[in-house]
């Protein structure tokens, strides 16, 4: 058969774990662009208001990968056929995030063709593949009607401006978000069973950890770029930059040490592993909102050290920190079925620096938080080797 044709497509599911196979890897690296698009993005509108912008095109970025992460999951990027649909999709995104920071401005309505193409097109392909009677297709189908739905939002917000656009954004997003925690429901359609959702737990652990190091791996490419252009290094501009590598050293290890294996663990050994791989799809997003915060906060803090902390940046600087440690913590919720003690100091501690943030300097601020993630990476990293040697 052509490899147009219907052939199998489907990753074979021999009990051996799914790998995540290189042309994945390489469609990732459209994705460090655009969460370095989205950074700088927040960095030149430090407002709530293009706080808030962010926040949405954040959630946009986000849904057009892990939607595709769920198709690779249960399709093999070897065949021919899904991996020209990657690279496909790979050129749009590349579109898509060329015209991120204009999103809210001229290039809305390219930004949103390009991500109502991916979301249904890509659907559209799994669905003319898959046929009437295959058990995902039920599935696939009700995703594509809510494709469609949120699609119509996007494209309506592309031709709206100002605050209509957002909320023609706002509504496309909670349709694409939302609409899983019920099932994909749609009238005369039913909905989808998260046991029908057949994933490969290692694979769905693995594309959402390579995503963290796409997200931590910018944060570092932001310190290196921001110090390269500074004219003059003094002490306090080395010590900012030491500082926001040893940030990004902690939330690594807050992430990866601590919680990388049993993550996968938790999807293999579910009974139910479509639903603690939807929890992955809603965790992951707060734990990488919270590197792209903490990277802006960084570049304040080396750019100027010595300037005096305000709202602006206080909010990044700490509400970086407290946002990866929020995530974490409820990512880490699903997998040990209880929030981490040392992530609940963390947070406290945070909080606490808040007032006393107003009387010191960007350098002090993040220098605190950077003590408070180290801190708490540490404590949880003993505690469960603790655990582990008790058990």
């Amino acid at each position: 058969m052509s490899i147009w044709g219907k052939a199998n497509l489907l990753r074979t599911r021999d009990g051996h774990e799914a790998k995540v196979l290189p042309v994945e890897l390489f469609f990732d690296l459209v994705y460090v662009f655009a969460v370095t698009q989205l950074s700088h993005h927040l960095l030149e509108n430090l407002t709530p208001p293009g706080a808030f912008q962010t926040l949405v095109l954040w959630f946009a970025v986000w849904l057009v990968w892990q939607y595709t992460c769920w198709v690779t999951n249960w399709f093999d990027p070897d065949t021919m056929p899904i991996r020209l649909l990657l690279l496909a999709i790979m050129l749009v995104s590349l579109v898509m995030s060329a015209v991120l920071p204009d999103a809210f401005g001229e290039r809305g309505l390219i930004f949103a063709m390009c991500y109502a193409t991916m979301q249904i097109g890509r659907t559209l392909f799994v669905v003319f593949h898959l046929g009437r009677h295959h058990a995902l297709s039920k599935n696939f189908q009700r995703m594509l009607g809510w494709l469609c739905i949120s699609g119509a939002f996007w494209i309506a917000g592309g031709l709206s401006a100002g605050n209509y656009r957002l909320w023609f954004w706002m509504l496309a997003v909670a349709c694409e978000y939302v609409s899983p925690m019920f099932g994909l429901w749609l009238p005369g359609m039913g909905r989808s069973r998260t046991q029908e959702w057949t994933i490969e737990g290692g694979h769905m652990a693995e594309r959402c950890q390579l995503f963290v190091i796409v997200a931590l791996g910018e944060s570092i490419l932001v310190t290196g770029a921001t110090i390269s252009h500074m004219a003059n290094w003094n002490a306090p501009t080395l010590i900012a930059f030491l500082v926001a590598f040893l940030g990004s050293l902690a939330m690594w290890w807050i992430y990866f040490d601590t919680s990388s294996q049993a993550g996968t663990e938790a999807i293999v050994h579910s009974k139910d592993p479509g639903r603690i791989g939807a929890y992955f799809h809603y965790t992951h997003v707060i734990i990488v909102a919270g590197v792209i915060i903490t990277a802006v906060g960084n570049e304040l803090a080396i750019a100027d050290p010595a300037r005096h902390i305000d709202t602006k940046s206080l909010a990044v600087l700490i509400g970086g920190p407290m946002v990866y440690l929020s995530g974490n913590g409820i990512y880490k919720t699903v997998l040990y079925h209880r929030f981490p003690f040392s992530h609940v100091i963390g947070l406290v501690a945070l909080a606490l620096l808040i007032p006393f943030a107003y009387f010191t300097d960007q350098l002090m601020v993040s220098g605190l938080t950077t003590v408070i993630l180290i801190v708490a990476a540490t404590q949880e990293s003993v505690s469960r080797r603790r655990m582990r040697r008790a058990d």
